[in-house]
């Protein structure tokens, strides 16, 4: 009798394991470990849920022409250019599934975020790794990478879990050098973390073949929401389109996410508060002898001597009743991701580290 098969790929898949978000025989935690908005979301997008839970009868719309919009004015991008899906991940989901199958070649990149190798197998395409330099994305790797059979090349910008940024001449050359059958993903989800960085902007309006994407689940606060949005040439988007759900986002999440990202006031508060702790953050960190790059993101990057350091530490942080993320699993057993909280936050984890480290 014929047995069922996955498609060629999916059990190459490694679970996603998101970030611990309880401790046993604490009752309350210090949540540090997901890249949260520790402010949470604009009262305006909270304001806008709740009035949407007037209208759950209704089907949503299936072309997300209001959000689009709103998208568009904000960041002043053709709305008709712009894709909504289920968190930037969906949005990633639709490229790989467009434009990468069984044969074909994704590139990503050494610390690179963990979705990427996930969706290459989904789309039975071979996820292919590419080294990095002290833990920053090196565009001469990637171009050494390339084949005739890369169809994708992957790069968070600035990166998860490292916080690094590759510079905007070095994306410009890398998307200059690659051949036109290839697409260049920019995964924007902190670009709004990193100053003027316009995500990508830039490099889509000069090349057919970038894809830049973003999401509502960080500086927005929306992660319980899932909701994220690509953008492209329309040639792109089309296709894109044709794979997506005509009712992918719902009405609480449209109604949200309009509001979040036209509330720009907030927009900028929430990143002005954590480039100040970020950057009080990483100094505390250094000062204590924990090596830590500058980051461009809203979580910092600790580096201790050994794993078994960097075990000890977040077992000390537990002890305390605060989680921060691990990441032996992206090739970093001497490192904690440590999201930047508010004022309070920072503090007491400089404070737990300090003691840890025997240091004043």
């Amino acid at each position: 009798m014929p047995q069922i098969r996955p498609q060629p790929g999916i059990m190459e898949i490694a679970l996603y394991v998101s970030g611990q978000s309880s401790l046993a025989g604490k009752a309350e935690v210090l949540k540090l470990s997901s890249n949260e908005n520790p402010y949470g979301p604009s009262p305006k997008a909270q304001a806008a849920y709740a009035e949407a839970a007037a209208t759950l009868h209704r089907y949503p719309s299936t072309d997300h022409a209001e959000l689009r919009a709103a998208i568009g004015a904000v960041h002043g991008l053709d709305p008709d250019r712009i894709i909504c899906g289920v968190g930037s991940d969906e949005v990633l989901q639709f490229i790989t599934q467009s434009f990468a199958g069984p044969g074909d070649e994704c590139i990503t990149t050494e610390h690179g975020f963990s979705m990427y190798p996930i969706l290459a197998h989904a789309a039975g395409a071979v996820p292919v790794e590419v080294a990095e330099t002290d833990r920053r994305v090196d565009v001469d790797k990637i171009l050494a990478a390339v084949t005739a059979r890369t169809k994708i090349v992957f790069i968070a910008n600035p990166a998860n879990p490292t916080g690094t940024m590759v510079p905007g001449a070095e994306l410009r050359r890398l998307a200059g050098a690659l051949p036109m059958g290839v697409i260049l993903v920019l995964d924007g989800a902190y670009a709004e973390f990193a100053g003027d960085y316009d995500g990508g902007v830039s490099l889509v309006e000069d090349f057919p073949n970038v894809v830049m994407t973003r999401t509502f689940s960080k500086i927005h606060g929306l992660g319980g929401l899932r909701i994220g949005w690509g953008y492209a040439r329309r040639e792109i988007i089309d296709v894109l389109n044709r794979v997506r759900q005509p009712f992918n986002l719902s009405l609480g999440q449209m109604a949200a996410a309009e509001a979040a990202v036209r509330d720009v006031e907030y927009t900028r508060w929430c990143a002005a508060e954590n480039a100040r702790w970020r950057d009080f953050l990483r100094n505390g960190l250094v000062q204590m002898g924990i090596a830590c790059d500058e980051s461009f993101a809203n979580f910092v990057l600790a580096r201790f001597d050994t794993p078994d350091e960097a075990d000890a530490a977040d077992a000390a942080l537990k002890e305390d009743g605060i989680l921060v993320r691990k990441v032996a699993g992206y090739k970093l057993p001497e490192c904690l991701r440590i999201t930047v909280g508010d004022e309070a936050a920072c503090r007491r984890i400089l404070g737990v580290l300090a003691a840890f480290k025997g240091v004043r």
